[in-house]
């Protein structure tokens, strides 16, 4: 692999991904439309990496624009990580999800086979596993969702599924990963999320900082074993090595591949606090409330084929991604 193009490459995870793929030699394009992100990113890449990224702001979801840059470009491979991300919001407004999602992966994956760009990594979730029936969660666990954002995932990964098997030549790599939480150790890379956090940890940390006068936490009364839900916490850095992985992987071995990325360990949303709390030594004042639509009570993953097959493991624990999480936010004021 060479020159990689990265969807939603100035996003919190694609940023991080940008970041570990040019430290691995790979040159980067970066097509992003800024609705949950900011320009400025692409300068901390830069100063992070001393390597600049070529950016195109763009909607993924315009297919001529799509093919316009691939048209210009030798791509060898592509990471997909654009779409609409929140699931409360996704139940609130699914077929905004819906034209968006799906629409941004038919767009993409037309541009590849016009321009004989056969690798493909894409960023799933483990939502796609609905309620799970036993833990940990493997790779052959059934598939469903429990809400419109994990519905979109879960019809992608159909898509590509189907895409490769009309197309042996697509090499496709389905990353279904937990709850990425944590910054790069620079504190020039966080979770910035434009306006209200939809994600635990930034709101988390705006409680922290003032910006918030109290953190949400939504249900206290699931079988956990605190009664809040309990997710696999994985460090935005170890997640963005798991992708330069991937996209190394298919190079070698093609096919149409799926992964879990996580740490195999489950935390609950008061552990987790806890942590933030006890490791950064300030206070974050809380309330329980209802349980959020689309929530379901606990999710972690089994990791062994990632590790046999990509040699790729999660590094980092949960005192780095609160620390490193801290930081940043506390960097950004």
């Amino acid at each position: 692999m060479s020159t990689i193009l990265v969807t939603g490459g100035a996003g919190y995870i694609g940023s991080h991904t940008t970041v570990e793929l040019l430290a691995a030699g790979h040159d980067v394009i970066c097509v992003d439309n800024f609705s949950n992100s900011s320009q400025t990113t692409l300068a901390s890449i830069q100063k992070i990496t001393g390597k600049s990224v070529c950016l195109y702001v763009q909607d993924v979801c315009n297919t001529a624009a799509l093919n316009d840059i691939f048209s210009q470009h030798v791509i060898d491979g592509v990471i997909h990580f654009a779409g609409y991300k929140a699931v409360g919001e996704s139940v609130e407004l699914p077929l905004l999800y819906y034209r968006n999602n799906i629409d941004s992966i038919l767009s993409l994956c037309e541009a590849c086979i016009k321009h004989n760009v056969t690798n493909i990594v894409f960023s799933s979730s483990a939502t796609v596993y609905g309620t799970p029936k036993f833990f940990p969660l493997t790779e052959d666990h059934p598939l469903s969702a429990t809400n419109p954002y994990g519905n979109c995932k879960l019809f992608i990964e159909h898509i590509l599924k189907d895409l490769g098997a009309a197309r042996p030549a697509m090499n496709i790599a389905l990353l279904r990963y937990f709850n990425p939480v944590g910054a790069h150790e620079s504190a020039l890379l966080g979770e910035n999320p434009k306006g209200i956090p939809n994600n635990l940890m930034p709101y988390i940390c705006q409680t922290a900082s003032g910006l918030r006068e109290c953190l949400n936490v939504f249900g206290d009364d699931y079988e956990t074993v605190d009664g809040t839900g309990v997710r696999d916490y994985i460090h935005v850095v170890d997640l963005a090595k798991g992708h330069v992985a991937a996209i190394n992987k298919l190079a070698e071995n093609p096919g149409c591949v799926t992964y879990n990325l996580g740490t195999g360990n489950g935390t609950s949303v008061l552990q987790l606090l806890s942590a933030f709390i006890t490791e950064n030594k300030v206070d974050v004042p809380y309330k329980v409330t209802s349980r959020r639509q689309g929530d379901v009570a606990a999710c972690w993953a089994a990791t062994d084929k990632a590790e046999k097959e990509l040699g790729w493991k999660a590094e980092l624990g949960i005192k780095d991604m609160v620390r490193s999480s801290w930081l940043s936010q506390s960097s950004s004021r």
